[in-house]
């Protein structure tokens, strides 16, 4: 009965409808279109419950049902026709043809609805799979891609490290090898000073001595080289043992192209140590991942500023480029242990000949005397033997006072022995004796000492009285031989002028 009440308030309440186009107008609609309704006396009250007054209120928006009110009100209830039956028979719009038409269209839009929707799912369905399939692809292409270049980067890497170990291996050696340099090059100011100071006391010679003999001529030869490297750059004509070494500035320009090459492979190391790490990231992010966030518009920044071929190219010319300063400064180094070696044996070579000459002068000076300057050059020769003998003695004395010293303390701290402790054993008896012995070689040594104190003075007393007789030959002998000579004693070796000392 709600639904009568229902179709009477929505069929009379409103406007009449415009009519669909597979419904017929209301003209169409024949009077046996009302015996289809049963005919049944409405038993229950108009007032609707859910729908206070629907009637009345209907039939008050609506002025065309006056009439039929009117008139209905002036027919018996008795002879009165149920009220849905009349209100249908006056407002039937439709057949039953176009009930069942309607039914037909709905239940065919229906099918199509659900078949369009059911092959809506299905294509949903498999566009899903498909894309999920697709992407999960294009994921696992991107994490083979990162993968790759981490391995690239990795080997690159690797490359870089090995290139510049070497490198400061190279630089550590160069460096060395230059502080041998420098420690070759103060070495030579000993012998420099040392062919200066004799000339200088060559110019002290007398007389007929001033001659420019062979000694100094060598002398010469050994000290303009010096000068052509310390103080005078500008003077090739003098030739020397030194003039070869090679000035500092390659060796500096080989250093700092070292350092520039380390510079170069220390920073691309560091760029590829962070790249590795933010891709090495980037490869082991999954979908799980924390950190994973939407980055709107990041796809559309092009920060790239190389390829992979000239981002190998760069790395490359990086390794090639220190490779050929390694390559340089090898070569720098084993020039300069070359020239060292060389260098040292022609000053050894030199040194060599100046005390040559300086023998074969002393020699023609003494051959040029008599047998009173070679009894001179003889008691010089003596008195420096002497002089080595007291020395000798001399350390011999103090080297006896420490076992002197060890006996005595000895002895002294056996008095401290308590009571019957203090026994005249055997090794009381051998220290005593022992000082006794010790004592008595210190003295002999003394006595010795004073003999040969005496005899030196002996000989100085002979040549002061030779050097009155040949005091021209003696200051010359005693230039070349004492003086010059032994300041040449004290040339550095070999391992010191390469360098290694």
């Amino acid at each position: 009965m709600e639904f009568l009440g229902s179709t009477l308030t929505a069929t009379y309440a409103h406007p009449r409808p415009t009519p669909t186009n597979f419904l017929p107008a209301i003209s169409t609609v024949t009077s046996s279109y009302r015996d289809r309704f049963p005919h049944y006396n409405l038993t229950h009250s108009l007032s609707l419950p859910w729908r206070p007054s629907t009637y009345y209120k209907v039939a008050a928006d609506s002025p065309t049902l006056g009439p039929y009110c009117t008139r209905s009100q002036k027919v018996s209830e008795s002879t009165m026709l149920p009220f849905v039956s009349n209100r249908t028979t006056l407002f039937t719009r439709y057949t039953p043809d176009d009930w069942y038409r309607s039914n037909l269209t709905n239940y065919q839009e229906s099918n199509t609805s659900r078949h369009n929707s059911e092959s809506l799912r299905v294509d949903t369905s498999r566009l899903i799979q498909d894309k999920y399939q697709q992407t999960r692809k294009t994921q696992a292409d991107s994490t083979q891609n990162l993968g790759e270049r981490v391995n690239d980067i990795g080997f690159w890497k690797s490359e870089i490290i090995h290139e510049l170990d070497s490198m400061i291996g190279e630089t550590n050696e160069l460096t060395d090898v230059k502080k041998k340099l420098e420690r070759a090059l103060m070495e030579t100011e000993a012998p420099l000073q040392v062919a200066r100071e004799c000339l200088f006391h060559r110019e002290k010679r007398m007389g007929i001595d001033l001659v420019h003999d062979e000694v100094e001529t060598e002398l010469l030869t050994s000290k303009p080289p010096h000068l052509t490297w310390v103080t005078a750059p500008s003077a090739p004509e003098s030739p020397g043992p030194l003039a070869a070494i090679p000035s500092p500035a390659p060796e500096g320009s080989s250093e700092l192209a070292n350092r520039a090459s380390q510079h170069e492979l220390e920073k691309d190391l560091h760029d590829k140590q962070v790249a590795h790490r933010i891709d090495d990231k980037c490869h082991h992010l999954r979908n799980t991942s924390e950190g994973v966030s939407y980055f709107r518009g990041v796809e559309r920044v092009d920060a790239t500023v190389s390829v992979p071929e000239s981002w190998a190219k760069f790395t490359d010319d990086n390794l090639l480029r220190s490779q050929s300063e390694r390559a340089a400064s090898a070569k720098l180094r084993d020039d300069i242990q070359n020239l060292l070696v060389v260098t040292a044996n022609e000053m050894w070579n030199q040194f060599n000949k100046v005390n040559l000459a300086f023998t074969n002068r002393i020699a023609e000076t003494a051959d040029a005397k008599n047998k009173i300057q070679v009894h001179l050059a003889k008691t010089l020769q003596e008195i420096f033997q002497t002089e080595m003998t007291i020395e000798s003695i001399r350390k011999a004395i103090k080297d006896k006072s420490a076992f002197l010293k060890v006996a005595q303390t000895r002895l002294d701290e056996r008095t401290r022995r308590p009571n019957i402790e203090l026994c005249r054993d055997r090794a009381q008896l051998r220290l005593v004796n022992e000082v006794y012995e010790v004592d008595d070689t210190i003295q002999t040594l003394q006595k010795r000492l004073r003999e040969a104190e005496d005899t030196l003075q002996s000989l100085v007393h002979t040549k002061a009285t030779l050097e009155h007789d040949l005091a021209v030959k003696a200051n010359s002998l005693y230039i070349d031989q004492e003086k010059c000579m032994g300041m040449r004693k004290s040339f550095p070796n070999t391992l010191r002028l390469v360098g290694f000392c």
